[in-house]
């Protein structure tokens, strides 16, 4: 840089070496850039010395300024928060009065350092070190009080989860550098460094708890390889409770395997069952399907010229209470045959056009992360068309089946979900049903939660609408029948729905008490029971 400048003093503009003038005005313009670069280097060393300088002695300075803002819960339960802690240091070649020095040390540490070896600090040749890690309150204010040169305290900012593996999901964690890689500490980032105010989730660190203990107890009880659980305000879109196990602990994330790390409902993508039949029935309805189906013999699906393609059967323990169903009663009793039936008398690229509308056949780009992609058909013959009515042959995210639930159930509004806390007020969606099928909708929900398998579920005081699901897992292009998902979708008060619920256990396997059965009805179902008692006082007190 200053031989440029040297060569522009010597020679000047475009080669004009003999104007006096123009040298010694170009010897001016080269003197003044030099002495500003110098002021700016000079500069800005100090303000590098400064900002070292001020991290280190922040707490004998009384400046202890949290450096990320508090992340905490709807009623403001804190779930993250910067823990500020010092360290008491030595430098040598600063130290002016080495008695004074080596007593304090002494005092706070009468059992680490004698006096003799305080002074062996102090004279030792080292330019800094670490006498107290981590010092206690007391240990810091004597050195405060002291106010020896050379003697002095380090700040340091430490991000604590106070809930640790409850909330390891959706907070996430920081790196070293403090900025947030995982969950909301990544996504509000920007937020947590640039304010004090703390950041209001919508969750209930309370009912977290309860979801948390209920589907662990779960996933012991029934040898489950996963379980998950998700509560959403059906009004206002936000999410009361999330949780995705196996989880982690965000303190130590060396402790569990990466894989761990993976929050299912956004994540994970799988066949979900009958709770397919709520979307069929609300096809058969908006396209006024008002007929009863046979349903007594697996239905035969054939193609154009009438050769059999498969035959559409349920599980053993399906037992029509008579041989025609209405569409309400195919989704009341959860007939695969019935449903298949209803799908295949649906106009050509109404199940699309549906399944498009609840955005089930994209990923969900949401405020709190990205839902992977669903797996549709590769092509949408007679067979997939009969398939997906019941939840087979197409796979989303959970997050996919609550929304989809939720807008099927609230009034006809798909709403996107938050994660922060929202104020009471109209529904902000787009219609995606009309508000009188929906109604019908809630009402077969409600029998099958007091009738059919859904009754485990029903808790006294409150009516409670749902619909259970459990799809074979499908290993190397086959069913394979030991292997299962099983959930349950509930909606609550169901004359006006205030909240939607998912459960779900992936691979649950039979027990004692459920006769070595693996279906919704003997797990998802008894879980969902165990949480909505508990929390219900929560919710409406």
């Amino acid at each position: 840089m200053f031989e440029i400048g040297k060569d522009v003093f010597k020679h000047g503009f475009l080669g004009v070496s003999d104007n006096r003038t123009g040298r010694r005005r170009m010897r001016f313009i080269y003197y003044v850039f030099v002495a500003a670069f110098a002021v700016f280097v000079v500069r800005t060393l100090q303000l590098g010395i400064e900002g070292t300088d001020r991290a280190r002695r922040a707490g004998a300075d009384g400046e202890w300024t949290a450096q990320r803002a508090d992340i905490i819960d709807r009623n403001g339960d804190i779930l993250a928060k910067n823990i500020m802690s010092g360290h008491i240091t030595l430098r040598p070649p600063s130290v002016k009065d080495a008695d004074a020095v080596a007593q304090t040390i002494h005092q706070i540490l009468p059992y680490e350092y004698t006096l003799a070896q305080a002074l062996d600090l102090i004279n030792s040749g080292k330019r800094f070190i670490y006498v107290k890690k981590y010092a206690s309150d007391a240990q810091r204010d004597v050195v405060e009080q002291a106010k020896l040169t050379g003697l002095e305290i380090e700040a340091e900012q430490k991000r604590r989860y106070p809930k640790r593996r409850l909330f390891s999901h959706i907070i996430g964690f920081v790196g070293r550098d403090g900025y947030g890689l995982e969950g909301v500490e990544r996504i509000y980032d920007d937020y947590l460094r640039e304010n004090t105010d703390p950041l209001q989730l919508s969750l209930d660190a309370r009912i977290q708890a309860i979801f948390y203990e209920q589907l662990s107890m779960a996933m012991q009880r029934y040898q489950a390889k996963a379980a998950m659980g998700l509560l959403m305000n059906s009004r206002t879109g936000e999410m009361i409770a999330m949780v995705s196990l196996p989880d982690y602990d965000p303190e130590n994330i060396s402790l569990d395997p990466a894989s761990n790390r993976l929050f299912l409902p956004l994540r994970g993508v799988f066949e979900m069952g009958s709770i397919f039949k709520i979307f069929n029935t609300a096809m058969a309805m908006e396209n006024g399907i008002d007929k009863e189906y046979y349903v007594a013999e697996p239905y035969p699906v054939r193609d154009s010229r009438g050769r059999l393609i498969k035959e559409i059967g349920d599980v053993r323990s399906f037992k029509p209470p008579r041989p025609e169903l209405t569409i309400e009663e195919i989704m009341l009793y959860s007939c695969n045959a019935g449903s298949a039936q209803i799908a295949l008398d649906l106009p050509d690229g109404t199940q699309q056009e549906f399944l498009h509308r609840l955005h089930m056949d994209h990923a969900l780009d949401l405020e709190f992360g990205t839902t992977e992609r669903p797996l549709l058909p590769p092509k949408w013959g007679l067979l997939e068309r009969a398939t997906i009515s019941f939840g087979h042959g197409i796979s989303v995210t959970p997050m996919h089946l609550l929304l989809g639930v939720n807008a099927m159930t609230n009034g006809g509004i798909y709403i996107y979900p938050t994660l922060l806390k929202r104020g009471v007020g109209p529904i902000h969606g787009e219609r995606v049903l009309d508000d009188e099928i929906s109604a019908r909708l809630r009402d077969v929900m409600f029998n099958i939660a007091e009738q059919t398998s859904g009754r485990q579920a029903r808790v006294a005081g409150i009516q409670i609408g749902g619909k259970t699901a459990t799809a074979e897992k499908y290993e190397n292009g086959k069913i394979n029948h030991k292997k299962n998902l099983t959930a349950f979708a509930g909606i609550f008060p169901v004359s006006a729905p205030q909240y939607t619920i998912l459960v779900i256990l992936d691979e649950p396997r039979g027990t004692k008490e459920s006769f070595g059965l693996r279906t919704a009805a003997w797990n998802a179902v008894p879980t969902t029971g165990k949480i909505l008692d508990s929390i219900l006082p929560l919710l409406f007190e």
